[in-house]
């Protein structure tokens, strides 16, 4: 009897070895060989480079589809595509959902899409961040109604979990159809440059309903997503470096929204001096320099990690790190449309901010700004609409705010970019910033619009009004004189004040939300 159980164990533990063995292979060992022929990583090999090496643990390791429509009764699909679990990531816990294109074209099915939406509800009751790798062709048509119902759950999964947990979408291959609305619902989008792609349909899907022929590269690509659209925070090189850059973003997240951000040890001295900064700035008010250069100068070590940087130009945000802390910056480029806001630039932040404020991240800008886009085609594209969400942005937000005006800082973009109104909790300004409701030249224009007309000699009549205005408006202590700015700075010592700043308001996210009324939610202009 003993001898008959010994040998019944052992043939469980070889039908277990084959079937382990036949998932953990995917589309079999053919398949794995030809991506790694053309440099690109499977499913698991993706894992165990994203996860300390020996902490992964998987689920949902056997489950498989139950169709037998059109040939899928016959159809073995390893792990139905999707490779879900937990591990470590940089010593901290993180949920994944890893998909395979030798696996049927990591095509979504009922149970793939099952295994996914689990993976994210499984995430939010842990507090922990959620990484979904995303290599797939699309629906599983063969499924019919019911891997088009599981899409349904993938979104209702992620939504719930929205502002409890981070959620990042790296595109490592094809993302096509509904489930690229997947990745956008996440808070940020990491993609590979030459064999990530994003789309709601594909080049062939195109052309059958628009007549329309487009490569997919041109359709779904770098340039379509990460630039004229604006729904790709980072671009990478190939899977590597796209799982790298996971990992930095990672490292400035708290695990959930109960938590404060990480602060990491640096020997970046806090009460650093800034010498000769303000030499970046020219100094005519008016000429453009480079804003990135001085968030290099003030954050610790010059490590600045940006977000969307290749959409929306003249507003710049990223993450950077104070004394060790987490922080996100938003700041205007002044060398592209001279730091204005317009639609994609007020979108581009609103959302940025929000996502830092549900994750208790403290933010700073760095201001100069001459304006809101004004003109025909900005307000008929509803400007105002867009550019409120950066005021509904700022005014809900609970975490620390800090405003740094460098220069210009006039009319509506004063408190697009934070000010004490708005909600800061510090605004300081440079002596060489302008904090005024309108420049000098335009109040001429208005102001005086009658005498300089009917002056003899009108540009000299015009001139000493815009001197005169800009006299007595165009600085910072006439905002500085009402405690609208808490004081004017010497530039070389504002590393110190915001670590400082910072020190002051360290719990502020702890406590800020709770003096609110009850609501759901703000009505932001969407």
């Amino acid at each position: 009897m003993g001898k008959n159980a010994g040998t019944s164990n052992e043939k469980c533990m070889d039908d277990w070895r084959k079937r382990r063995n036949t998932i953990m292979q995917m589309g079999g060992s053919v398949a794995l060989e030809k991506r790694r022929e053309k440099g690109l990583m499977n499913a698991r090999e993706r894992i165990d480079y994203l996860f300390d090496s020996g902490t992964f643990t998987e689920m949902g390791t056997f489950v498989t589809h139950r169709a037998t429509e059109f040939g899928m009764d016959k159809k073995d699909v390893p792990a139905d595509g999707v490779v879900t679990g937990f591990g470590k990531v940089n010593g901290k816990y993180v949920v994944t959902a890893s998909e395979d294109y030798t696996c049927m074209g990591g095509s979504f099915g009922e149970a793939h899409g099952r295994k996914f939406a689990y993976a994210i509800e499984f995430a939010k009751e842990k507090g922990w961040p959620f990484v979904s790798m995303n290599d797939s062709g699309g629906l599983r048509m063969q499924e019919g109604m019911d891997a088009l119902e599981a899409y349904g759950w993938l979104f209702n999964a992620q939504n719930q979990a929205s502002g409890i947990i981070p959620q990042i979408s790296l595109l490592l291959g094809p993302c096509l159809g509904g489930q690229a609305y997947h990745p956008v619902m996440q808070d940020f989008v990491i993609q590979v440059k030459d064999t990530g792609f994003l789309g709601i349909a594909g080049p062939a899907f195109v052309e059958a309903q628009t007549a329309q022929k487009i490569s997919l590269e041109d359709l779904c690509g770098i340039q379509a997503q990460a630039v004229k659209a604006g729904q790709t925070h980072v671009v990478a090189e190939n899977d590597k470096d796209c799982l790298d850059k996971c990992k930095e973003l990672l490292s400035f997240f708290p695990s959930n929204n109960l938590e404060a951000p990480p602060i990491i040890e640096t020997k970046d001295d806090p009460e650093r001096g800034l010498d000769d900064i303000l030499e970046i700035i020219p100094d005519e008010p008016f000429r453009v320099f480079d804003m990135y250069k001085i968030l290099e100068r003030v954050v610790d070590d010059g490590y600045f990690f940006e977000t969307l940087g290749r959409y929306a130009t003249n507003m710049i945000t990223g993450f950077a790190r104070f004394n060790g802390r987490s922080v996100g910056i938003v700041a205007n480029q002044p060398s592209r449309m001279a730091g204005a806001i317009d639609i994609n630039a007020a979108d581009k932040a609103a959302r940025f901010i929000r996502f830092c404020d549900l994750f208790n991240i403290p933010l700073i800008t760095f201001v100069d700004c001459p304006a809101y886009m004004i003109g025909s085609q900005p307000e008929w594209n509803g400007i105002l609409r867009h550019g409120a969400k950066l005021l509904f942005a700022w005014s809900n937000a609970t975490v620390p705010l800090i405003s740094v005006i460098v220069r210009k800082s006039y009319a509506g973009a004063h408190y697009g970019m934070l000010d004490k109104s708005i909600g800061a909790d510090f605004v300081y300004a440079w002596p060489t910033a302008i904090v005024t409701a309108l420049d000098g030249k335009t109040v001429a224009n208005v102001l005086f619009a009658k005498e300089i007309k009917a002056a003899d000699d009108p540009e000299k009549v015009r001139a000493e009004r815009v001197e005169e205005y800009n006299e007595i408006y165009s600085n910072p202590y006439q905002a500085a004189a009402r405690g609208f700015v808490d004081d004017v700075i010497d530039p070389e010592e504002t590393r110190k004040i915001i670590n400082r700043s910072l020190d002051a308001l360290e719990n502020k996210w702890k406590t800020a939300y709770q003096s609110q009324p009850w609501r759901k939610y703000a009505n932001i202009t969407l």
